[in-house]
């Protein structure tokens, strides 16, 4: 179906179409352009009115229509038009898509195809620092809820000619924008591939939650698995440094979150906070995360395991006071205290940021106090709960956190029901839902360790100097499929997630770095 010649026949089917006469949001306009008719539609709020003013102001001047009729449409807009981005479309499906999405769109008798006039204006809030990743020093911008504000803000850092943004639309209802950003020269062309035919293969009548929901759809798991598959960032230099290494990233309109693709386990302890500090003093804080992580899942279930089943090694360690403490008090204690624990940090991160440090800090001593002196907690489990809450929140991936609380409260409460059997087999049910977690294209998450490969493993352990760290050096991903799935083909990414440059240094275009190394 094409419109049609007839400009009131276009004007009936628009009004069929949409909303016209119902929605207040939706402006119409009948024009003349000389002696030739013409039609105007747009979403109000989503035009710039000083640039559709200018627009028509000239279109409607004696002096442009000396002949009082358009004879030919394309000669009329390159000659008369002289905004930037305009376009003509014959689909009246398209016409409805695009003025929806934001452009404004003008019908003119006599000729089957609309003009198209992007002077779409979104309402956004200003570039900020993420909360969740906030830095000492560097970068302050972030992600926002309009997709041309972040690939402005990705090719910002990256000037590069092989940078591409490919657009997709999900969503029968919403037509959600989605765009893949990749580096031509540097991409897995099988997975790149593979993502793009998801996406567009996606049956979903909107993306309700943005990057969340299209997350979900790319990579559906089982729901006793909280392990994130693909990691997410609000920095742009984050978003970047992964990007010069050749990972695909998914940006999604309304949403200040952009995905990187592929992705493993490790990428969730990285921090752009190392590449900020000298080496020495990343490498430091970076050793302290990793080590963070087995604190964070063992160290109350351990503490339970050996004060409530093994006494005599409890008090030869002086894990606990004096008094002894049942096993079925302390076990009682410990879910207390996790779950005091968690709702101290909850109610923080939702309260106003004027109130949530006084809160946290005030209300865990008022609280701990009082439940010390009531004999509803003990000293000791207070002390152990808040060290894993801090090794906790020391860990920058927000859902692999997350996953470890589950993880950690599930050890807690088999080692309270059976003691050190539990323990185990809670344990390698935990190890088996990190074996078992599906990512994206069939790539290794455990990779560098499976398979193994000693020199990105140093990377990933050892911040490097800008010089050694620049992403020149070609790392074998790994697979856990087999060759004839597809986006499975072998992958070598620079540097892979061994070592990251956060930051400027890390979204330079190496091609010259690699040529002199050559």
């Amino acid at each position: 179906m094409t419109l049609s010649r007839n400009l009131q026949e276009n004007i009936t089917y628009l009004h069929h179409a949409l909303p016209l006469q119902s929605s207040f949001d939706l402006i119409t306009r009948d024009l003349l352009l000389g002696d030739t008719r013409a039609f105007f539609l747009g979403v109000n709020g989503f035009c710039k009115t000083e640039i559709l003013q200018q627009i028509f102001s000239d279109l409607q001047n004696p002096l442009y229509m000396r002949d009082s009729s358009v004879k030919n449409i394309e000669t009329y807009v390159r000659s008369k038009l002289g905004y930037a981005q305009v376009s003509l479309t014959d689909s009246p499906e398209e016409l409805i898509r695009n003025v929806l999405s934001g452009p404004s769109a003008l019908l003119i008798d006599g000729f089957e195809q609309a003009v198209i006039i992007d002077v779409r204006t979104y309402p956004a809030r200003s570039i900020g620092e993420p909360d969740l990743e906030r830095v000492t020093r560097g970068a302050r911008d972030g992600f926002v809820e309009t997709l041309l504000f972040n690939a402005n803000l990705i090719r910002r850092r990256i000037r590069s000619p092989r940078l591409i943004f490919s657009m997709h639309s999900v969503g029968t209802e919403s037509h959600s924008d989605v765009a893949v950003a990749y580096l031509d020269n540097k991409v897995n062309r099988e997975l790149l591939q593979t993502i793009c035919q998801k996406i567009d293969s996606l049956e979903v009548s909107s993306l309700t939650m943005g990057t969340k929901s299209l997350e979900e759809l790319l990579l559906p798991k089982k729901w006793w698995n909280p392990l994130p598959s693909i990691q997410v960032t609000e920095r742009p230099d984050v978003a970047c440094s992964y990007l010069a290494e050749g990972h695909i990233l998914i940006l999604v309109d309304n949403s200040p979150v952009v995905m990187i693709l592929p992705c493993t386990i490790f990428q969730f302890t990285q921090s752009p906070e190392d590449y900020y500090n000298s080496p020495s003093v990343g490498t430091y804080f970076r050793l302290v995360r990793f080590f963070c992580v087995p604190v964070s899942l063992l160290l109350l279930p351990l503490f339970l395991l050996l004060g409530a089943y093994y006494p005599e090694l409890s008090a030869r360690w002086n894990l606990l006071s004096s008094e002894q403490l049942g096993p079925v008090r302390l076990f009682v204690y410990v879910l207390a205290v996790e779950f005091i624990l968690d709702l101290f940090k909850y109610s923080s991160s939702l309260s106003s940021g004027k109130f949530s440090g006084s809160l946290s800090i005030v209300g865990g001593l008022l609280i701990g106090d009082i439940a010390v002196s009531l004999n509803w907690a003990s000293v000791e489990v207070l002390f152990y709960g808040a060290v894993t809450l801090l090794a906790t929140l020391s860990i920058p991936g927000t859902e692999f956190s997350e996953a470890m609380r589950l993880y950690r409260i599930l050890l807690i409460i088999a080692t309270g029901f059976l003691g050190l059997p539990g323990f185990l087999i809670s344990l390698g049910i935990v190890l088996l839902s990190m074996i078992t977690t599906p990512t994206f294209g069939g790539f290794s998450y455990f990779w560098p360790l499976v398979p193994f490969n000693r020199k990105a493993l140093c990377r990933l352990l050892f911040r490097s100097p800008t010089p050694k760290a620049q992403p020149v050096k070609m790392w074998d991903r790994g697979r856990v499929h087999g060759d004839d799935r597809p986006g499975t083909g072998n992958w070598q990414s620079e540097t892979g997630s061994g070592d990251r440059q956060h930051g400027a240094e890390g979204s330079h275009d190496t091609g010259d770095v690699q040529n002199r190394k050559k």
